[in-house]
C-alpha cells in the first residue's frame, strides 16, 4: 500500500495477441516495452493481479472492446473469464449497437455474467453517445445502478473520429437519465477539459475519469478540482499508459488536501462500484 489507504484502478485493458489492430500493438509496444516484453505474463490474471499490486493498486476495472473499425475486438465474454480468478478484477462490458440489434438484451445477457458496468467508445464506433438507440441500455443500466463509461476527448488510434467524442453530447445523456452514473473517461483529455469539468459541476450523475490526462498537469486542467473532488476517479488505461504506480505517486505528491487524494483514488470509484454490486 503506497497511500495508506486503497486504490481503485478504473481503467485497465487485457486481450490477447491479435485481438487488437496492428497500430494499437505497435503503439502498446512502443509506448510500454515492459509489455512487449512480458506479454504472456503480465497480460494473464495471476500476472496482471501481481503487476497491480506491485504498483500499489488493490481493485481494477477490466474493459473489453468491440471496436473492429479503429481498435480491434476484445469480448465481454473474455474480460468476465479473465476477471473469474481474482476477487480484485471487476469486469466491464462493452456494446457496440453496429454489431448487434438489441443492446438492452445483450445488455442484460452480460448483467447475468456478472459484469459491473460498461464502456462506451463514441469516436471509435462513430456514434454520438446521445443516439436514441443507446437509450434502452442506459435505461437498464440506470435500473441496475450500474456505471456507464464513454470515452471522451483525444485518441491517436487511426479512424477515431474526434467529433463524436465531444462531452457535450452528454449532457443530453445526464438529463434524460438524472440517476445513471456517467464517467467522462479522459477527462475531455485535449481541447475539452473545460466542458467535461463544467457538466461534473452541473451534473450530480457524472463524474471525471483521468485516465490518460497526466496527472502532474491535473491542476492545470482542471483548477476546481477540489471544489469537485467528489467527482474525479482515478484510472490508468494501462497498457497504453505505462507506469501506473508512479502516476499514483505523482497524484499523492500533488498540493491537494489528503482528503480529495483519497476521493480520487478511493472513495468515489468504490462508492459507485459498491452501488453497482461488485463489493457485495
Amino acid at each position: 500500500m503506497i497511500s495508506g489507504f486503497k486504490i481503485i484502478d478504473f481503467h485497465i485493458h487485457v486481450g490477447k495477441k491479435g485481438d487488437w489492430k496492428p497500430w494499437v500493438e505497435e503503439y502498446q509496444s512502443r509506448i510500454n516495452p515492459e509489455l512487449k516484453e512480458r506479454f504472456e505474463e503480465i497480460m494473464s490474471p495471476d500476472g496482471l493481479a501481481k503487476y497491480l499490486q506491485e504498483n500499489g493498486v488493490d481493485f481494477a476495472v477490466v474493459l473489453p472492446e468491440y471496436s473492429p473499425i479503429t481498435t480491434g475486438i476484445v469480448t465481454t465474454e473474455f474480460v468476465v473469464d479473465f476477471c473469474k480468478s481474482h476477487e480484485m478484477f471487476i469486469p466491464f462490458a462493452s456494446i457496440n449497437p453496429h454489431l448487434i440489434t438489441d443492446p438492452r438484451e445483450t445488455f442484460k445477457e452480460f448483467i447475468d455474467m456478472g459484469i459491473k458496468g460498461v464502456k462506451i467508445y463514441p469516436s471509435y464506433i462513430h456514434m454520438y453517445p446521445n443516439d436514441p438507440r443507446l437509450y434502452p441500455l442506459y435505461s437498464t443500466a440506470m435500473e441496475y445502478s450500474l456505471p456507464v463509461m464513454f470515452h471522451t476527448g483525444s485518441s491517436v488510434f487511426r479512424g477515431a473520429k474526434l467529433k463524436y467524442a465531444d462531452p457535450i453530447h452528454l449532457d443530453d445523456v445526464a438529463v434524460d437519465f438524472p440517476e445513471l452514473p456517467i464517467l467522462l473517461v479522459h477527462g475531455g483529455r485535449g481541447i475539452w477539459y473545460e466542458t467535461a469539468s463544467f457538466l461534473a459541476r452541473l451534473h450530480s450523475n457524472v463524474y471525471l475519469e483521468i485516465s490518460g490526462v497526466p496527472p502532474a498537469r491535473l491542476l492545470d486542467y482542471y483548477p476546481d478540482i477540489e471544489r469537485i473532488s467528489s467527482k474525479v476517479i482515478f484510472g490508468s488505461d494501462w497498457p497504453g499508459v505505462p507506469g501506473i504506480g508512479k502516476n499514483i505517486r505523482v497524484i499523492l505528491d500533488l498540493p491537494l488536501k489528503k482528503e480529495t487524494k483519497r476521493k480520487i483514488l478511493w472513495d468515489n470509484a468504490y462508492t459507485l462500484l459498491r452501488r453497482a454490486g461488485a463489493f457485495d
